[in-house]
């Protein structure tokens, strides 16, 4: 049978990874919006990789499941990259946390149940995970452990607790590294491993929604500080998505790469430390 890798997010980072590592396999490539899979289709097609396109809501389970049966009727699952999100000028603080956190705990758990012995999953955090303050012991492992269907239930992330999207945001993305460790678990007993990346700011349709949004000077802000001086790119991402997903990767599992040109070691030890 064909190895498959499934990338749910048509976006740049999704596209950059499954470039990397998709010479000889099949792609599912899918999305909220089939536009968005079928132009990107076309990109991957046209350099040679052999794409199936899917629409997927990652906030519904059923809709999960069936790209996962799509998956397995193609072939072998050995490669998951889970690049859909939204982001805080996108949308409001219930819808991100359903989304973000609630969306990747679906897609780590459906496909985890089918991924196939030697399989890699990538899953795209974020540096503001990183800039969230410390958690207690129990707030963590109930962001990593809450069975999904539970997890919006939590008595800290209720409406009246997360009023910000950015706090949203930090929730999810920090849920999303606790999340993706406990899975590696699971995973582990399937012979397969997983793992999160955390990009800064990458220059991406999303990232100029927020370079545009209220919260514009602050991103440039983070640019001009941080020790890189610059934005990255996709591809610097792909480059870490490689090394996790293939064979050089193979000792590293439940672990999260934080890559964001050293925003937040500025946010916590430099000039963008609060009160500076």
């Amino acid at each position: 049978m064909k190895n498959v890798n499934v990338v749910i997010g048509a976006g740049s980072i999704g596209q950059a990874i499954v470039r990397r590592v998709s010479a000889g396999k099949h792609v599912l490539l899918a999305d909220i919006r089939q536009e968005n899979a079928d132009a990107a289709a076309k990109t991957l097609s046209d350099a040679g990789f052999t794409v199936t396109t899917a629409t997927v809501d990652v906030t519904s389970r059923a809709s999960v499941h069936a790209l996962v049966e799509l998956a397995l009727t193609i072939g072998n699952i050995t490669g998951v990259i889970h690049a859909a999100g939204v982001s805080p000028s996108q949308a409001s603080p219930q819808t991100i946390l359903k989304v973000d956190l609630y969306g990747t705990a679906l897609v780590l758990e459906e496909l985890g149940n089918v991924i196939a012995a030697g399989g890699s999953g990538i899953v795209i955090a974020s540096q503001s995970g990183h800039r969230l303050p410390g958690l207690t012991a129990e707030q963590n492992t109930a962001l990593a452990l809450t069975p999904a269907e539970d997890l919006l239930n939590l008595p800290f992330l209720q409406p009246d607790k997360i009023t910000d999207p950015l706090q949203a945001y930090q929730y999810s993305k920090r849920g999303n590294s606790l999340r993706v460790m406990a899975e590696a678990v699971r995973w582990g007993k399937r012979g397969a491993r997983v793992n999160t990346i955390s990009p800064g700011i990458i220059i991406t349709p999303l990232a100029n929604d927020e370079l545009k949004g209220p919260r514009g000077d602050g991103y440039r802000k983070m640019l001009e500080i941080s020790p890189a001086g610059r934005a990255g790119t996709p591809d610097e991402v792909g480059t870490v998505g490689a090394l996790l997903m293939g064979s050089d990767g193979a000792f590293i599992t439940g672990s999260d790469f934080l890559m964001d040109g050293g925003v937040t070691a500025a946010y916590w030890y430099g000039d963008l430390a609060p009160g500076k």
